[in-house]
């Protein structure tokens, strides 16, 4: 059986949406990725963490992360 999941990886003022599967064989590491799965969210991981947005766009769904409200000083 396999589930198709989103898999969120955020590198410095990015974030990325992954879709993946996760297989579940039952057996003692299910559920997984498969090998192609994990190699595009290290890529995106990578990628974004080189700043080239570009090359993670062509994977995954790429935010810019900012905060809305900052923490007041004391």
């Amino acid at each position: 059986m396999t589930d198709r999941i989103v898999e969120l990886i955020r590198e410095g003022d990015y974030l990325a949406e992954v879709d993946v599967e996760l297989r579940d064989d039952a057996g003692e590491w299910s559920p997984a990725y498969s090998l192609e799965d994990a190699r595009k969210l290290e890529a995106v991981r990578l990628a974004l963490g080189r700043g080239d947005i570009a090359a993670a766009s062509r994977l995954a769904r790429v935010f810019v992360v900012r905060p809305v409200m900052t923490p007041a000083a004391e």
